[in-house]
């Protein structure tokens, strides 16, 4: 759905494409974590779906991310940190898998893309509300503090990985 949500968002002219985007960002999500459920619950769980899950949900958020910063609704410095963290990740995975090692995502980056989650959806639902930007601001800090925080759980705990 990522070529869908961002042409919608990259040619919306008011809301109405954007609360489209949010609706099918929102059925993404939702399917991602069905997936996710039924893989552990039925034990379906494979290296290709360690690997690629983490990637799609990647390019899920930053993608509507970067798409938001062009539309002046989030400050292009928290995209930044954001899609560092994932490309680092996405190499240090990389040189794990190179060396026969397949990391699943930890519960500290699960709960980093919750709140990513979280605060993407929040976003694609622009409602005239007095608190509105302030909730925006807090879920854009909770976001941000997460992927900095997961990024520095992730490399501690797989530290090894980098020994030669």
């Amino acid at each position: 759905m990522v070529p869908v949500i961002t042409a919608l968002l990259l040619f919306a002219k008011d809301n109405t494409l954007i609360y489209l985007a949010g609706i099918l960002f929102l059925l993404a999500s939702f399917t991602d974590f069905l997936d996710g459920y039924l893989a552990r619950k039925n034990n379906w769980i494979t290296n290709f779906g360690k690997f690629m899950d983490p990637l799609a949900d990647k390019l899920l958020i930053c993608s509507i991310l970067i798409c938001l910063t062009a539309m002046g609704r989030v400050p292009a410095w928290a995209v930044i940190v954001i899609a560092a963290r994932e490309f680092a990740i996405s190499g240090f995975r990389l040189v794990a898998v190179e060396k026969g090692v397949v990391i699943a995502a930890g519960n500290l980056g699960k709960r980093k893309t919750n709140a990513q989650t979280l605060w993407v959806a929040f976003l694609l639902f622009p409602f005239e509300w007095k608190y509105w930007q302030l909730t925006a601001d807090i879920l854009m800090w909770l976001a941000v503090v997460l992927t900095v925080w997961s990024f520095v759980d992730y490399l501690a705990k797989n530290r090894s990985v980098l020994k030669d």
